[in-house]
């Protein structure tokens, strides 16, 4: 085996150890606020299944609503994406806990 073959391989590990190390350290972070957020999201769910989204909405559809207001919460298509994603993300989860 040559010398230079073996200082080759072995930066091209080092880079590999390296970047897997930066990617794995970010996930964990992601995958700690991702569990942080799950009562927010347990809190948006309640919120759109609930009798005050449909009154919010209501208020929206009749114009009482200040016209500034950011109001995306009311847009049934964004929570429900939203919260399914987050199921699917939670399923995908638990699939790599039980592997």
């Amino acid at each position: 085996m040559k010398k230079q073959d073996a200082t080759e391989r072995i930066k091209e590990m080092e880079e590999i150890l390296d970047s897997v190390s930066e990617v794995l350290s970010r996930v964990e972070k992601d995958l700690d606020e991702f569990e942080k957020i799950q009562s927010d999201i347990q809190k948006l769910e309640s919120y759109y299944t609930g009798l005050d989204w449909k009154k919010d909405f209501r208020l929206d559809e009749e114009g009482k609503l200040p016209k500034d207001l950011k109001r995306g919460v009311l847009s049934e298509d964004g929570i429900y994406n939203l919260l399914e994603k987050n199921k699917e993300l939670m399923e995908l989860i638990k699939k790599e806990d039980e592997a």
